[in-house]
C-alpha cells in the first residue's frame, strides 16, 4: 500500500478518471473563463458514484474509505482542478466531517442530500484578519438564547461558499475560554441573518466558487449544533490534519496533467527541423518533472493510508499531525516546481492565459496558502519532530 495500488485501487483510480475526462474536463474551459459553476455537476457525480464515498451505504454512501476518497480527487485534478477543489470541499471538509461527528438526527436531515449531490455543502473556517490562527483570532460568536444559537460574524475565503446548501460553521460559544470556547454548527443558506456578502474574484481555481459570509443575528435551533458546546476544537483538528492529506491528491493530479501536456507538447513542437523532445535540456526537464512526480505520488498515497483510520482524539498532534504537513508541504512545492518547468518547456504558449498549462500554472500557488500555508506546516513538522 505505501508504494503501489491494489488492482481495486486501480480500478476505481481508472473510473474516476474516466468520468473526469469526459464530464469534468468539456467544464474547464468555461469554468476558469467566466468564473462559472455547473449547477447540476455535484448531481451528476453523485449519480456516478463518486459522492460520499466514506459514507455508510445505509446513509446513501459508498462505504469506502478516505484513501479511495482521495484516489478519486487525483482524478479529478488531472481533468479539472477548479471543481476538484468544490469537490473536495462539499465531501471531506463538510460531509467526511458531519459524518464522524454528527448525530443520527443530523446524520439523516443532511448527510443523505450531501452524499447524493442534492446538496452542496461547505466548510467556514477563516475570517477577516484570522487566517493562520484561525482559532485564537476568531470573532465568530454563537450566543445561546434559551433553544437557539445566535451567530455574529464573517467568513472569508470560503470554498463554495456562494453554491452551498449546508455550511459546517465554527464560532466561539464562550469567549472566556479562547480555542476551547468553540462550537460547530450547521447553518442552512436560507437562514435568516446568514448572507453571502461577495463572491471573491480569484488568480486560478477560478471556477469554484469563493466567497465571504456574513451572520448578522442569524438565528438557528440548538440542534444544529454538532458535538458538544465548546468542544468543536477537537473536530476542528481532526478535519485540518485530514484536509491537509487531501490536499495532497490536487497536487498530484495538477503535476500530472502537468507533465502529460509537457510530454505531449515536447513530441510535436518543432524548432530547428526537429522536435523539441529530441533536445537534451528538454529531457533533461521531464526527467525531472517525472522523478518529482512520483515522489508526490509515494508520499501522497503513504500519508492518505496513515489518516485513513483517524480518529478526533488522535488528530492535531503527533505523528499523524506532522505527516499531514509534510504531506501537503512537500506536494504543494514540488507541484510548483513541475508546474513551472511545464511552462517553461510550452514557451510563449504557456504564457497565454487560454492555455490548459496556464491555467495549472494560476492554480498552483494557492495549494501553498490553503489549508495552512508552507510556513505554518513548516512551523507544525518542527514542533512535533523536536517534542515541543
Amino acid at each position: 500500500m505505501l508504494f503501489d495500488l491494489t488492482e481495486e485501487h486501480k480500478e476505481i483510480l481508472a473510473a474516476a478518471d474516466r468520468f473526469a475526462r469526459s464530464e469534468l474536463y468539456p467544464l474547464s474551459t468555461r469554468m476558469d473563463n467566466e468564473e462559472w459553476w455547473p449547477p447540476d455537476a455535484m448531481r451528476k457525480v453523485g449519480q456516478a458514484g463518486f459522492l460520499g464515498v466514506t459514507i455508510p451505504q445505509e446513509l446513501g454512501g459508498v462505504g469506502s474509505d478516505l484513501f479511495t476518497s482521495g484516489l478519486v480527487l487525483q482524478a479529478f485534478a488531472r481533468w479539472n482542478h477548479a471543481f476538484a477543489l468544490s469537490w473536495v470541499a462539499h465531501e471531506n471538509l463538510c460531509l467526511y466531517n458531519l459524518s464522524r461527528h454528527a448525530n443520527e438526527a443530523q446524520k439523516d436531515r443532511w448527510v443523505r442530500g450531501l452524499a447524493s449531490g442534492e446538496l452542496i455543502g461547505a466548510l467556514a473556517l477563516t475570517e477577516p484578519g484570522a487566517g493562520s490562527d484561525a482559532l485564537g483570532s476568531m470573532r465568530t460568536t454563537a450566543r445561546k438564547d434559551g433553544e437557539e444559537y445566535v451567530l455574529n460574524g464573517s467568513k472569508l475565503y470560503i470554498t463554495n461558499g456562494p453554491v452551498a446548501d449546508v455550511l459546517l460553521v465554527y464560532a466561539k460559544s464562550d469567549l472566556s475560554r479562547g480555542t476551547r470556547g468553540i462550537s460547530a454548527f450547521v447553518v442552512e443558506k436560507d437562514t435568516p441573518g446568514f448572507r453571502v456578502a461577495q463572491k471573491l474574484v480569484k488568480m486560478g481555481f477560478r471556477g469554484s466558487q469563493t466567497a465571504e459570509l456574513v451572520f448578522e443575528e442569524c438565528r438557528i435551533p440548538a440542534k444544529n449544533r454538532v458535538g458538544e458546546e465548546n468542544l468543536g476544537v477537537a473536530i476542528v483538528m481532526s478535519g485540518l490534519d485530514v484536509e491537509r492529506a487531501m490536499i495532497s491528491p490536487i497536487c498530484l493530479g495538477v503535476a500530472e496533467r502537468a507533465l502529460s501536456l509537457s510530454l505531449e507538447f515536447a513530441k510535436t513542437r518543432e524548432q530547428f527541423g526537429k522536435p523539441i523532445a529530441s533536445f537534451q535540456m528538454i529531457q533533461a526537464k521531464l526527467a525531472e518533472m517525472y522523478v518529482r512526480v512520483e515522489t508526490m505520488r509515494t508520499f501522497t498515497y503513504r500519508v492518505l493510508q496513515a489518516a485513513n483510520d483517524l480518529e478526533a482524539g488522535q488528530a492535531g498532534h503527533g505523528e499523524i499531525h506532522a505527516l499531514t504537513a509534510a504531506s501537503v508541504l512537500y506536494a504543494a512545492e514540488t507541484m510548483n516546481k513541475v508546474v513551472d518547468e511545464a511552462v517553461q518547456i510550452h514557451g510563449g504558449a504557456g504564457y497565454i492565459w487560454e492555455t490548459e498549462i496556464n491555467r495549472l500554472f494560476r492554480a498552483t500557488k494557492l495549494l501553498e496558502i490553503g489549508a495552512g500555508t508552507s510556513e505554518v506546516r513548516k512551523l507544525i513538522i518542527s514542533k512535533e519532530i523536536l517534542g515541543s
